[in-house]
């Protein structure tokens, strides 16, 4: 063979080996994170025994749905380390550019995780979610064969009405909101324009979500903390309130061991009960604080405060100063790439410790939207309950994960909080190139967690001060509103 063909074939195992290379990876992190969610959900998820021969049919079922489940928690998880796998993987290339150990870190393979993952999640949202839900709820049509295949057959009838219906509301509101003839016809072609442009819509609607539950959960955090951590001694005297728990908890349970005498006691003994038990966790609650070291009560819960407190102003200023530079440079726009320009240069204008910071308060953004996601009233009913959860309630969680953290790289891209231009289909979104848009939802974002961070604290302030004053302990005046009789 001569040289030059020599070449091309050298190039073309090249290539091979870098296509398989890449598959492997990604396959690997998958199932690595197919793993996790499983164990995630099987922890939530209520159990339920299938013993006779009919429930066979609804073990099936209940399985097929807890993989598509499973499923998609994987492709929430995917989508949310997405950005701060990228960057991590462009310092990493920055510090370490002549390594041969790290060369299969490159763009090709990041622009192939970005794609997939969008893939998955339109998969996800669009045909798996709405198939375990009506799958689970479907018991065939009414004079057919019980089975799986009357279950299938409903559920796919279920699924072409439903898409039917989403179709048609986008066509609508396409037709409404641009006028023109060439974009309504190009919703006709499904994978290319159809798919994206409703993608782009749940994507609006995720960061919408996440403009209203992100600045709760940063003020709900610190309750949240509080909860997890046990708080130092501050003008308190742990050693009096245990006394007076254990007196308490003693009271009350002579009374429920006394036998009953009369009428009252018998009505009185359930709410004696639960006053038992409410006492009863007090005290291990506060034998728990008492079992504490002391570096671990006065400086774990100060140092966590003050983590939450500089975590959140550093994410209001960022966004306070990407919110100027909007006004300044156009480059501050999100905008997509087609290619990853890993290994050139670092994200952040600080090196590696910037890269760091925003991968943290990426993260830290994430959680604290789950937190005010769970903590709204809306949504509060969907919070899952350890072994007692059921499928529905599941198939409902994976969605809502799985729109919040798909919807994470425009967010962390449209405040500022990170600089890594969205790849691949992510950078389509038409909403993504209005200025006003961008610009209001900045500003926003701002005044609210600015408006709740001031709310917490100066209610948080108010009720320690009542309560190291010990003016909760006083009676409240109680007025009356003396009515004039009236005179039959």
């Amino acid at each position: 063979m001569e040289p030059a063909e020599l070449d091309v074939l050298g190039l073309r195992e090249q290539l091979f080996h870098e296509r398989v290379r890449e598959c492997l990876i990604c396959t690997l992190l998958f199932a690595s994170l197919y793993i996790l969610s499983h164990f995630v959900i099987t922890r939530f998820k209520k159990h339920t025994d299938f013993a006779t021969v009919e429930d066979d049919e609804d073990a099936a079922v209940d399985r097929i749905a807890l993989s598509l489940c499973t499923f998609t928690l994987a492709v929430s998880l995917g989508a949310l380390l997405l950005v701060p796998f990228s960057i991590l993987a462009n310092e990493v290339l920055l510090l370490f550019p002549h390594n041969d150990y790290i060369q299969w870190l490159n763009g090709s393979l990041i622009h192939g995780l970005w794609n997939l993952v969008f893939l998955f999640s339109n998969l996800s949202l669009v045909f798996l979610m709405p198939f375990a839900y009506f799958f689970t709820e479907a018991e065939g049509f009414a004079g057919s064969k019980k089975g799986i295949l009357a279950r299938v057959y409903e559920t796919f009838v279920e699924l072409l009405l439903l898409t039917l219906l989403v179709l048609g509301m986008v066509w609508v509101a396409s037709a409404i909101v641009d006028e023109d003839t060439g974009s309504q016809e190009s919703l006709y072609d499904l994978w290319e324009y159809y798919l994206p442009y409703l993608y782009s819509c749940i994507s609006l609607f995720g960061g919408l979500l996440l403009l209203l539950c992100t600045p709760v959960g940063l003020s709900r955090m610190f309750t949240v903390t509080g909860k997890l951590l046990v708080k130092p001694r501050l003008l308190e005297d742990l050693d009096e309130q245990l006394n007076c728990t254990r007196f308490e908890e003693a009271a009350l349970s002579r009374k429920i061991s006394a036998s009953p005498t009369s009428c009252w006691l018998n009505l009185s003994a359930a709410m004696l009960q639960e006053q038992f038990l409410a006492i009863q966790s007090r005290r291990l609650a506060l034998e728990l604080r008492r079992c504490v070291s002391p570096w671990q009560r006065n400086l774990g819960y100060p140092l966590a405060m003050l983590c939450l407190l500089a975590l959140t102003a550093i994410s209001v200023l960022v966004v306070c100063f990407h919110t100027l530079e909007l006004l300044l440079d156009d480059a501050a726009m999100p905008r997509g790439i087609q290619d990853a320009p890993l290994g050139q240069v670092s994200f952040s204008i600080f090196g590696s410790f910037g890269a760091a910071l925003q991968v943290v308060l990426i993260f830290y953004l994430m959680v604290s939207s789950v937190v005010g996601f769970y903590s709204s009233p809306l949504f509060m009913r969907l919070l899952p309950v350890r072994q007692d959860t059921p499928m529905t309630k599941i198939i409902g969680n994976c969605v809502s994960l799985l729109v919040l953290s798909s919807a994470l790289p425009v967010f962390s891209r449209t405040l500022g909080i990170t600089r890594f231009d969205l790849l691949g289909d992510f950078g389509r979104f038409n909403w993504l190139g209005n200025f006003y848009i961008v610009f209001l939802y900045n500003m926003l974002f701002a005044a609210l967690t600015t408006l709740c961070l001031v709310k917490k604290f100066t209610w948080a302030v108010r009720a320690e001060l009542i309560r190291a004053f010990g003016l909760h302990k006083l009676p409240l005046p109680v007025t009356r509103t003396h009515q004039p009789s009236k005179l039959c």
